[in-house]
């Protein structure tokens, strides 16, 4: 079971830190993502991290703003947003799926089996 927090209302050019908790004592064995969706708009990718917590990988329009990364000791995963932009606004949902490389992150919605409820960030300009 997958729990996303940390959303809100900011301002352009504010941060936000999205956590993702799991349940269950396996963690380290799921790679994990994040997605988002806006209305009328179909659920896009926005990062990855492999099990490990070593690869990441980014869609092209966050690079250099967004950065995701684990503690396996805690379960959790976050995904830390600098310099936000309007263009951000939407509900962000974080998936997870068990992984039998270390290395390997996943970009695809169907790649992932399990699924959080959501968090709103909203970005006002």
């Amino acid at each position: 079971q997958l729990q996303a927090s940390g959303g809100g209302l900011v301002q352009a050019g504010d941060s936000l830190r999205l956590s993702c908790a799991a349940s269950g004592r396996t963690f380290s064995s799921y790679a994990v993502g994040w997605f988002r969706q806006t209305p009328g708009k179909e659920r896009e990718f926005v990062a990855a991290i492999a099990r490990s917590g070593a690869w990441t990988y980014y869609v092209d329009s966050v690079k250099g703003r967004f950065a995701i990364s684990r503690d396996n000791a805690k379960s959790t995963v976050y995904l830390q947003m600098n310099s936000l932009k309007p263009e951000d606004t939407a509900v962000y949902y974080c998936a997870a799926r068990s992984s039998s490389i270390s290395t390997y992150y996943y970009t695809g919605r169907s790649d992932y089996d399990y699924w959080g409820q959501g968090t709103l960030v909203t970005v006002s300009s």
